[in-house]
């Protein structure tokens, strides 16, 4: 296996240093002695199958509760912050379900870590399926939300768009994918570029069919060079330390966060953002810290929403920081927000 190293994700590239606070409580794998986690799997419409956990306090009543469906970054899975947010929200009484979009972590799909943005939304979609019949909890089925995290944000959207059973959604550190692909952080990636891109992929196609292996492109540095960008430094923080390091069943080290050379151009055609607004009258929190190399997204997304919107900066923070520092993160906020949304 071959990793590729390739300018569309090699994030931070030109950016000037923006600050990440380092100082508030990672606790990525936080368990509560309160809630009750079960692995779970469901269907997809197209009949794949995801891979999930399902959280609920110990002892809830059987009367029927809102529920969320908690989706990862990209490149990760639900063991890295959608755990954590599934598990926050469900010690405030919410039943949650966190996911692993499809070919990543444990759900279905092959090529492993490939990328196709339409099935990652249906598995927002598929997990509303599963959370209003299964018998494990009592789900209300008019007070379901979703919640994505970093490009599960942009997921969750693209979802909502189509499938108003989602009655609120919330993005914490939110990326549009489409957006980063086609013109990079802050408009950094040229069209030219993005056409080596395209052509990358297409010649990977060729590689694949004549019995070459996979290559892989973007993701997070494998290991910290000296001439590392301080987004760069943000993500190694987080993905190749004890902070938040998860290896899944079947994959290794050197392949986590990094895509398939020859499917990341699907991002190309991907616009979460255009059509936000058949999205209202349902509400939508968008949460960024007021640090993160990635607030553009956040402030375009609210930008093109309709009402009720809000757009929630978090002082002092940096996009990793939501990820899991828990004295960051404004889990009452997002408890309120789903409470009086889905009440």
């Amino acid at each position: 296996m071959k990793t590729v190293a390739h300018s569309i994700l090699a994030l931070g590239m030109g950016m000037s240093a923006m600050a990440q606070n380092m100082s508030y409580g990672a606790d990525n794998f936080y368990r509560s002695n309160n809630v009750t986690v079960q692995p779970i799997s469901f269907p997809t419409h197209y009949q794949t199958t995801v891979a999930g956990n399902i959280f609920y306090l110990k002892g809830q009543n059987n009367s029927a509760a809102p529920a969320v469906v908690v989706g990862h970054p990209m490149g990760a899975v639900k063991e890295q912050s959608a755990n954590l947010y599934a598990t926050k929200l469900a010690e405030q009484g919410f039943i949650t379900v966190s996911i692993d979009v499809p070919f990543w972590g444990a759900s279905d799909g092959k090529p492993r870590n490939a990328v196709l943005p339409d099935l990652y939304a249906e598995a927002f979609s598929a997990a509303v399926d599963y959370l209003g019949n299964q018998s494990l909890t009592s789900v209300d089925r008019e007070r379901i939300g979703g919640l994505g995290i970093c490009g599960s944000g942009s997921f969750v959207i693209s979802a909502a768009k189509l499938d108003p059973r989602l009655k609120a959604i919330a993005t914490g550190s939110m990326y549009d994918m489409g957006t980063l692909a086609r013109h990079g952080l802050q408009n950094s990636q040229s069209v030219d570029q993005v056409k080596e891109t395209i052509a990358e992929a297409a010649q990977q196609r060729w590689t694949k069919i004549d019995g070459g292996e996979t290559q892989y492109t973007g993701g997070t540095l494998d290991h910290l060079t000296a001439n590392a960008t301080p987004v760069e430094r943000e993500f190694y923080d987080y993905y190749r330390t004890k902070r938040g390091e998860f290896t899944p069943v079947g994959s290794t080290p050197e392949l986590t966060t990094h895509p398939t050379l020859s499917t990341f151009t699907k991002f190309i055609n991907f616009y979460p953002f255009s059509g936000i607004e058949i999205v209202s009258p349902r509400p939508m929190l968008f949460i960024s810290g007021d640090q993160a190399h990635s607030r553009e997204f956040s402030e375009d997304a609210y930008s093109r929403a309709a009402e009720p919107k809000e757009l929630l900066w978090v002082p002092g923070a940096g996009h990793v920081d939501l990820y899991d520092r828990t004295e960051l993160i404004p889990f009452q906020r997002l408890t309120e927000f789903f409470q009086t949304s889905l009440a």
